[in-house]
């Protein structure tokens, strides 16, 4: 039982803006958000539906290449898509950090070559995320579009990448802590009496807390984001949101709702429907049962189609019962 629609809470949050789908690999995610994107472009709003998953399938989905730039989508006006490149922004982020790490061994008068330290920092599995993560605040703090709807990975990823404006505040107040120990402390060495010199490294520490501050403000404001989880009728997908969403919460991150996919209808059972369908059918029926139950927050039952969700106009299909 559905005590509250995908329609009705959006209604219900009419400032809403930017909107995540989540949950674990394959349950539906890019669909969902496809279908939710077309649905606010029908709304008259002009929506960007962005993929901030390292294995990007909007392209797939909407049967058009979409990779690295902002694209019309067909047949779907005040609609455009996006699967972010993140090969720039790490080229950027690379020259950008060379540039500080030479500047601070010039500072600190240390001969090492910057390269060392650049590949030691480059390296980290999460500069990728890193990466990711600067492009989607970048997309919303342009602020072109009314609507932005976001294909996340899956949820351990996604955890992650909307987790990093609150570990970036924490680190950066960090840095900016022991900065100003180190700048106090030189100029306390000092014999010299020449002008205090501009300190380029904490202009960038301070710019960069300001920044995280602004993207932490966005993400936790539930008046203009939600993160909706979606799931199949199957014990592990249920798992997998049951235990982040109290992680989402604890983050301050506004849980929208969660969404049961490729449901398939009992009334389509006939009396030489094969028991391999059957047997389906039942087992889906007590997790949505279960689903019911754990999720009061369940915003709509999307069904299993007889093909597979591909263009503007299966996503229209799914779009109807995700805001039915």
């Amino acid at each position: 039982m559905i005590e509250q629609s995908m329609k009705a809470h959006v209604a219900e949050h009419p400032g809403l803006k930017y909107v995540f789908f989540g949950g674990k690999g394959g349950v539906g995610k890019t669909v969902m958000a496809g279908a939710a994107a077309l649905w606010f472009a029908q709304q008259g709003k002009r929506t960007l539906l962005a993929s901030t998953n390292p294995v990007h399938s909007l392209t797939s989905l909407l049967g058009q290449d979409v990779f690295g730039r902002h694209t019309p989508v067909a047949d779907a006006p005040n609609c455009c898509a996006y699967e972010i490149d993140t090969k720039d922004t790490i080229e950027r982020s690379k020259k950008e950090i060379r540039e500080k790490i030479e500047w601070f061994l010039r500072y600190a008068e240390i001969k090492t070559k910057a390269e060392e330290f650049v590949e030691s920092a480059t390296m980290n599995p999460a500069f990728e995320e890193s990466a990711m993560f600067e492009n989607m605040i970048d997309l919303m703090f342009e602020d072109k579009y009314e609507i932005y709807v976001f294909d996340t990975a899956p949820t351990a990823n996604a955890r992650r990448l909307l987790g990093m404006s609150s570990v970036y505040g924490m680190w950066v107040n960090k840095m900016v802590e022991s900065r100003q120990e180190a700048v106090s402390l030189r100029e306390l060495l000092s014999y010299s009496r020449k002008k205090k010199e501009k300190d380029p490294l904490m202009e960038y520490l301070l710019s960069f807390r300001q920044r995280m501050e602004r993207a932490k403000e966005l993400l936790t404001d539930d008046g203009k984001t939600a993160f909706y989880f979606v799931t199949l009728p199957e014990a592990l997908p249920i798992a997998v949101i049951r235990r982040f969403i109290g992680w989402f919460d604890e983050f301050g991150i506004p849980v929208g709702g969660v969404i049961a996919n490729m449901v398939i209808d009992p009334h389509v059972l006939a009396a030489d429907t094969p028991g391999f369908v059957r047997n389906r059918v039942a087992m889906q029926g007590e997790y949505m049962q279960q689903i019911e139950q754990v999720f009061p927050n369940l915003r709509a039952i999307v069904p299993l189609f007889e093909t597979e969700v591909r263009g503007t106009v299966m996503l229209g299909r799914t779009a109807e019962h995700l805001f039915a």
